[in-house]
């Protein structure tokens, strides 16, 4: 709560001294009118390249591949849900500063000493300066080790301060731009912790969905849905058994093709039936079964 509390009042102070056309104005002028490109000819290609390192297009993508193999390792979705959020509020805030002001930048400037606020630009705040400091520090946010998290956080920083000084080198953001888009993409990571809750909430709601996608539909079939009224159905030929529970909305099992319609009960069971007529022979040697015949060799 200290550090948003101070980056905030600090935000608000740079843009206070840009909008009463101070000190930091007159320093953007002064640096404008010094090109460094033209100093340092030599480095110009180098930063070319470097600088995409802030384009948020280039640099959401290898984040989101990197965190996106952390997610699928740890079976979690929080770090691509980390990134989402990071980068969603990273449009809505960064975004309606840039179109708030409409500040114009140093190649479009219209007054010598002028801020040149509300005249339809979009670069105060730096976006490249912001988005480097979120994409890279969410790095340090996720690290699951307090040692990877020093040095990521050194890298992140280092890495954002490089991004914010090309821009001011080629000549595309007043020096206050990319101090305003520092302190943007602080405040959104100190930022982050609350929208935890929001994470995990999103987390499980994806997941539930997911396994209930992935369950085979016999499944739920087989269980019944609960709470789901049963009908009792007594076990055929026991009339003091407990009754079976069926259940209902369901038709009832049909009987094999070759067994007649109705309760059918065991072999143990059955009263013997004897035909009437049958079309064996009688012999008179026969016996019942379990006696012998005396007079048999």
């Amino acid at each position: 709560m200290v550090l948003f509390g101070a980056a905030l009042a600090f935000y608000l102070a740079i843009v206070w001294a840009v909008l009463i056309t101070s000190w930091l104005v007159r320093l953007d002028w002064q640096v404008m009118f010094f090109r460094p490109y033209q100093q340092w000819p030599e480095i110009h290609a180098f930063v070319d390249y470097y600088v995409v390192l802030g384009q948020r297009g280039p640099t959401a993508v290898m984040v989101a591949a990197w965190l996106g193999w952390r997610s699928w390792r740890q079976h979690t979705l929080r770090p691509l849900l980390a990134l989402g959020v990071s980068l969603l509020l990273l449009n809505v805030t960064v975004g309606a500063a840039k179109y708030g002001m409409g500040r114009l930048g140093p190649h479009y400037a219209t007054e010598i000493g002028s801020n040149e606020m509300w005249l339809g630009g979009d670069i105060f705040p730096s976006g490249h300066t912001a988005n480097a400091v979120v994409t890279w520090g969410i790095l340090a946010y996720l690290a699951s080790t307090p040692r990877a998290r020093r040095w990521l956080s050194a890298l992140s920083a280092v890495t954002s301060l490089g991004v914010g000084l090309s821009t001011v080198y080629i000549g595309t953001h007043w020096l206050s731009d990319v101090i305003l888009g520092w302190v943007a993409g602080l405040l959104i990571l100190l930022a982050l912790p609350w929208f935890e809750p929001v994470i995990a909430r999103a987390e499980a709601r994806i997941l539930a969905l997911r396994a209930r996608r992935r369950a085979p539909r016999g499944d739920t079939e087989k269980a019944g849905a609960p709470g789901r009224p049963v009908a009792l159905r007594p076990l055929p030929g026991r009339a003091d058994t407990a009754p079976e529970p069926v259940p209902t909305g369901r038709p009832a099992s049909r009987s094999p093709a070759y067994l007649a319609p109705g309760p059918h009960t065991t072999r143990a069971e059955r009263s013997p039936v004897t035909p009437a007529g049958s079309r064996r022979p009688q012999h008179a040697e026969r016996h019942p079964r379990g006696t012998t015949s005396a007079g048999r060799p």
